[in-house]
């Protein structure tokens, strides 16, 4: 019941005129910033930290405004994953591999319009979750150890391995791809240089905005000339502008499957909405039980699950941002830092010394889910409009954009080359029938991975035996090995 009367309290502070029309801007903002190519929540969130903090907003209102922003651009990633190709954030990118499709056959409407309710539902079900559990789960994400993060990023690549195509033996390539980009740079651990070239901008290793951009924006533009060279380019038709009833209702497990495992691994700090879509979208391929050949061809099963997934992660890293101090995303690093510039601690008394920030946020989010649905169904219409614009003119418009966005994040000449150059090579992996989506999922799990692996055999000195220590590891290395053994299996009875 003390649940029911803090969350009581959190509206009360959520509903007041000032915090209201903060959570709308934060939405509205948000998801303008998510459907903007390779910005991002993220980035989003740390351009309005300076401007919530010098207008002098009180700690509750800043953090209600910052966290609109994040969870108002995990929906807007998808506009341009869906109309465009081009995945707004990391979390996005499996959105690409059926909302585009869909998009391209001239149900660009439906596909809005069911990723929309598919991030409203899985959100709404990730903060009921996190009402309810937060106090537990926080005390399962402490128990998470280099080992343990380990084992989620094996069973993470086992799940992308028969996720995207038909061949997995290219989606296992594409990966090695993603590893291969993760480990340029300086090696933390040592300082050696690794596969920098003597280049000093890659000393850095190679940033994330830049492949995504480069793979996915480039060639694109490159497919569309090369339409255009052979006189084959037309208007991509719009179509309906709206999901039925009956789509709902055929992916309503799907969703509820999908906010489960999304809010689960959000919880896990340093996770976030990539790796939730790409664990549910592998899932539910596996659950479509021979019926998945449609996928990565524009089913809506395929966009489903990554939606609400990326969304349910969204509000499941909260958790340990609040509850322990943890952030659990990059985006969350920066809300814990606006909770610390207001000179507020978080951690397990934050809920009860301060009910009015943890609960008002808490109740801000679902004031604000409800927001984004109504401020994104009526809009679906206006998104859709893009695909009526004549690829000759949308070519330019798409370059641009990728340009300046990618030299506004350094001001460097040579990101604008190695986008290109990455650009081309993409266009070479599409026409052999290569997906992006496992290249880019690599280069994000594996850094990751890398650290966390290094981090385990430091700690063990080198036995790898730290690998199976403890009862979470097995879990994740029983399922690893379930994912790899039982499709095949079940190959075998059906023969």
């Amino acid at each position: 019941m003390d649940v029911f009367n803090y969350l009581a309290t959190g509206f009360a502070v959520a509903l007041t005129p000032l915090n209201l029309g903060l959570v709308l801007a934060g939405c509205f903002i948000g998801t303008l910033i998510g459907s903007l190519p390779g910005i991002g929540p993220i980035n989003g969130v740390a351009i309005l930290l300076p401007l919530a903090y010098s207008i002098g907003l009180p700690p509750e209102s800043a953090l209600i405004l910052l966290a609109g922003v994040y969870y108002g651009a995990e929906y807007g990633g998808r506009i341009s994953s869906i109309l465009l190709n081009v995945p707004g954030d990391a979390g996005a990118i499996m959105t690409t591999l059926d909302g585009y499709p869909m998009a391209k056959r001239g149900e660009g409407g439906r596909a809005l319009a069911l990723s929309a309710v598919s991030s409203f539902l899985g959100s709404i079900g990730a903060l009921i979750l996190m009402v309810i559990f937060a106090p537990l789960l926080s005390k399962l994400a402490i128990q998470f150890g280099p080992s343990e993060y380990v084992w989620l990023m094996i069973f993470a690549f086992t799940c992308l391995a028969t996720m995207v195509g038909k061949r997995p033996i290219k989606t296992i390539v594409g990966v090695a791809i993603g590893l291969f980009l993760a480990t340029v740079g300086i090696d933390s651990g040592t300082g050696v240089l690794r596969f920098t070239m003597d280049i000093p901008n890659l000393f850095d290793g190679v940033d994330f905005l830049v492949v995504v951009i480069g793979m996915f924006a480039i060639s694109e533009v490159l497919i569309l000339l090369e339409s255009w060279a052979r006189n084959d380019l037309k208007l991509t038709p719009v179509g309906k502008s709206f999901v039925s009833v009956a789509d709902i209702l055929a992916v309503k497990w799907i969703i509820l499957r999908s906010t489960l495992s999304g809010f689960l691994i959000g919880v896990l700090p340093g996770t976030g909405a990539s790796i939730a879509s790409a664990v549910a979208y592998g899932t539910e391929k596996r659950f479509a039980n021979g019926k998945n050949e449609h996928f990565g061809e524009g089913d809506i099963r395929g966009l489903a699950a990554p939606e609400a997934a990326n969304n349910a992660s969204a509000a499941g890293s909260m958790v340990p941002m609040l509850t322990l101090g943890i952030p659990g995303s990059g985006t969350t690093a920066i809300l814990l830092g606006a909770l610390l510039m207001f000179n507020i601690t978080p951690g397990p008394l934050l809920f009860e010394q301060q009910p009015n920030i943890a609960w008002g946020l808490i109740a801000s989010m679902f004031i604000g889910n409800f927001a984004l649905l109504i401020m994104n169904l009526p809009l679906i219409g206006l998104f859709v409009r893009l695909l009526s614009i004549k690829q000759s003119y949308l070519v330019p418009v798409i370059v641009m954009l990728t340009f300046v966005g990618i030299y506004s994040i350094h001001g460097d000449v040579f990101d604008l080359f190695f986008m290109i150059v990455l650009g081309i090579f993409a266009f070479i992996l599409r026409k052999l029938g290569f997906s992006l989506a496992p290249v880019i999922l690599g280069l994000v799990l594996g850094e990751v991975l890398e650290d966390n692996l290094r981090r385990a055999l430091s700690i063990s000195g080198g036995d790898w035996s730290i690998l199976l220590d403890g009862a979470m590891s097995y879990v994740l290395a029983i399922a690893t090995v379930c994912t790899i053994v039982v499709p095949r299996v079940l190959k075998l009875i059906k023969k």
